[in-house]
């Protein structure tokens, strides 16, 4: 079962930084090793599903002539913006409300940072459709949690399914004992 947006809701009720992105150690660890497992230098637009309050964003944005950021929860997306005023990011329940729909905007680089896990398997399999129908060319980066998730699927279970949809998977690029990193370089030109 997906997570509902009142779960996301109640996690950001009380502070934009739930999970302390901004002061803690191992999240900024993660970010530069996320940051150093991108297959380019430079990317012409992002799109960061699941972008929270911008934390991740500060670090690839400076990589992006523009940069995209989407998620369920009103408060992080206002943290977001605060944080990354040159981006855009807006509200919306992934996969449901992915950007570009309307107006065909592409996008040759696309993150999930611990996010999957939120997500059942029929979601998982619909956002990789997506993602593959819509921007076949774009480099997809996926952070995973390997820790208790206290959701439906672990982290593992979750980019398994994900995984599994693509035309063509994703490859391990860094393991730690908290995390997994992998990556899917765009076909061809983005």
């Amino acid at each position: 079962m997906t997570v509902e947006p009142s779960h996301l809701d109640q996690l950001y009720a009380d502070t934009d930084d739930p999970w302390n992105f901004r002061t803690s150690r191992y999240e900024q660890d993660k970010f530069a090793a996320t940051r150093e497992a991108l297959g380019r230098a430079d990317y012409a637009h992002a799109l960061e599903l699941g972008c929270g309050n911008g934390a991740l964003a500060r670090h690839l944005a400076p990589l992006c002539a523009a940069y995209t950021g989407v998620d369920a929860v009103a408060r992080a997306v206002r943290a977001a913006q605060e944080a990354v005023p040159a981006a855009r990011f807006v509200q919306g329940w992934v996969p449901d409300d992915l950007p570009g729909e309307v107006t065909g905007e592409t996008f040759d680089l696309i993150v999930l940072s611990e996010i999957l896990y939120f997500l059942d398997r029929s979601a998982l399999a619909r956002l990789a459709g997506q993602i593959d129908a819509r921007w076949p060319r774009a480099e997809v980066l996926c952070v995973t949690w390997l820790g208790d998730t206290g959701h439906s699927l672990t982290g593992a279970q979750a980019l398994e399914a994900f995984n599994a949809a693509f035309d063509v998977p994703l490859s391990p690029v860094m393991r730690t004992a908290d995390y997994r990193i992998d990556r899917r370089l765009g076909r061809g030109d983005a």
